[in-house]
């Protein structure tokens, strides 16, 4: 039994030293295994970065191209806004060169009309539409347009006074006026 006793240590510490070697073993393929894992982990960051890095990089290329694209728009917003201005001042201008040639003309028909007997002016007028006749005698010195209305017929020389009289411009047309 002596033996058995001195044998029982050193079975013990042969079954101790056969745990702890397989602990070191485990630690081991643990730390393998962990190791394995952050390396993935690392390769997934350096991933996730370079990924990262291409979509910023394509972000600030868009946002380039954006503003380049504004830029444009604006300076062609602004060429239209000028060929605008350009087109609406020769309008204008046009509209007042209209305006000027057609007072030249009534001009020139007023005086016509100042020229005119009386008689004939007055058969003219009365057949001509009422807002044509006033425009023109709107235009003649109150004394040839009275001597005018004097020979014309007294209905179409009172509605034509009346009109004159309600200061009715010669563009406009008037309820009372009758077109012949």
């Amino acid at each position: 039994m002596r033996i058995l006793i001195l044998l029982l240590p050193i079975f013990l510490f042969a079954v101790d030293k056969q745990k702890l070697l397989d602990c070191y073993e485990i630690f081991e393929q643990k730390k393998a295994e962990l190791e394995a894992k952050a390396e993935q982990l690392l390769e997934r960051q350096e991933a996730f970065e370079a990924l990262k890095n291409t979509y910023l990089a394509l972000v600030k290329k868009k946002e380039k191209m954006l503003e380049q694209k504004q830029k444009e728009l604006n300076a062609t917003l602004a060429k239209i806004e000028d060929e605008k201005k350009r087109i609406e001042e020769l309008i204008r201008q046009k509209q007042q060169l209209l305006e000027e040639i057609k007072s030249a003309k009534m001009d020139k028909i007023t005086q016509s009309y100042a020229k005119m007997r009386p008689n004939n002016a007055a058969q003219i007028l009365s057949n001509m539409k009422p807002k044509d006749a006033l425009e023109i005698l709107q235009k003649l010195q109150p004394k040839i347009m009275a001597k005018i209305l004097a020979k014309m017929d007294p209905q179409k020389a009172a509605m034509l006074t009346q009109m004159l009289q309600q200061g009715e411009d010669a563009n406009e047309t008037s309820p009372n006026t009758s077109k012949r």
